[in-house]
Parts: structure tokens; sequence; C-alpha cells
């Protein structure tokens, strides 16, 4: 049989038309046809070769990209200030405990300042002190602690500040042992702040959470 309509169903073959004869039959010429199978190699890759088409060139956007990028991603920069600020925030509370602390140790070791008051009555306000400085360190040290200090600070703070301001109207109490309370005062507003800042953060990762479950 001669080989030009074979070679017509491999050019079909090639455009995805009807083969005008059964694949068997093509397939089993080709194998038998060096000829044939000589020019269906050439003609798939003549039919390759026209059908590609070369790639439109495509400037390179890569500085432009990068230029328009933020330098930093919002939710980081975010979260690294907000871990600076709890820091600060921690060691300024470290600070006052420890100040407060100091102010109490003269009065339990030496009776120091005690302001011409009974020994038992200074060294309790020695211990009160010292318990009020431990518990600033406490807060300071786990910041989760906050919530369940600030009743009782808050509540000695509020009592504390219209008490001194009449003793000194009165002259009952000294000017810089009533200074000494804005101490107090600077710890209790400090625990506020961590106990403020730790349920804004708790509940925002609820609302995280339920978002994407």
């Amino acid at each position: 049989m001669p080989c030009q309509p074979f070679r017509e169903a491999l050019s079909a073959r090639l455009d995805d038309e009807p083969l005008g004869m059964p694949a068997r039959a093509l397939d089993d010429h080709l194998s038998v046809c060096p000829a044939c199978a000589g020019w269906a190699d050439d003609a798939a890759a003549v039919t390759r070769r026209a059908r590609l088409a070369p790639a439109p060139a495509v400037p390179d956007l890569t500085a432009a990209v990068l230029t328009a990028l933020p330098r930093e991603l919002p939710g980081v920069a975010a979260a690294a200030r907000a871990r600076l600020l709890d820091t600060a925030l921690r060691l300024a509370l470290l600070a006052v405990g420890v100040a407060q602390a100091g102010l109490a140790w003269p009065v339990l070791v030496h009776g120091a300042g005690a302001m011409s008051a009974p020994v038992h009555m200074a060294h309790e306000s020695g211990a009160w002190n010292l318990a009020v400085g431990a518990s600033f360190l406490a807060v300071a040290a786990a910041p989760r602690l906050a919530a369940g200090a600030l009743p009782f600070l808050g509540t000695l703070s509020v009592l504390l500040v219209p008490v001194t301001v009449a003793d000194l109207s009165s002259g009952h109490v000294h000017p810089e042992r009533a200074a000494a309370h804005l101490l107090l005062l600077a710890g209790v507003v400090l625990v506020a702040v961590v106990a403020w800042r730790a349920s804004r953060g708790r509940s925002g990762g609820v609302v995280g959470r339920r978002v994407t479950a």
C-alpha cells in the first residue's frame, strides 16, 4: 500500500483531526516503514516550531516591587512596640517596688523615720510598706498577677489620698512623709496599666481564635 494515505493520517493526527483510518493501522505501518516514521518525526518538529512563538519581553519589576513593600509588616511592628512597652512597664514597676521596700527597711530594722510614732506603730507601717513593695515586685515578675493585686492597691491609694491631704492641711503629717506616698500612687498606676493591657490582650486573643475558627 502506498505511504501517502498514512502520511495524510499522520498530518491529521498532528492537527487533532480524524485520521481517516484506524489508529492501529497507522501505528502498524509506522513500525514497519522507516521512511514514514522519519517523516512523522520531521513533521512533528516542524509543527512544534510553527506553534511555538517567542515570549514577549517582560520588564524586570523586582526593584519597583521591593520599593513598594513596607519596611516592616504592620503586625510585626505593633507586636514589637507592645513588647517594648510591656518591658518598660515591668522595669518601672520593679524600680518602684525596690524603692517602696527601701522606705520600709529602715523603719523595720532601726525604727528610723518613725516620726515620733510608737515603735510598734512604726513597725506596722514598715511592714505595710514592705508588703506594698512586695506586691509591686510580684506584678513586675508575673504581670498576670496585676488584676488580683489591683483591688487591694487601688483601695489603699484611693483612701490614702484624701486622708493625706487632710492631714497635710491640719499639720498632722510632715510634707516629706506625704511625698513618699507619691511612690505608692505611681506603683498603683503602673499596676493598673499592666492589668488593663493584660485584659486587652486576652480579649484580643479570644476574638482572634473565634474569627479563625
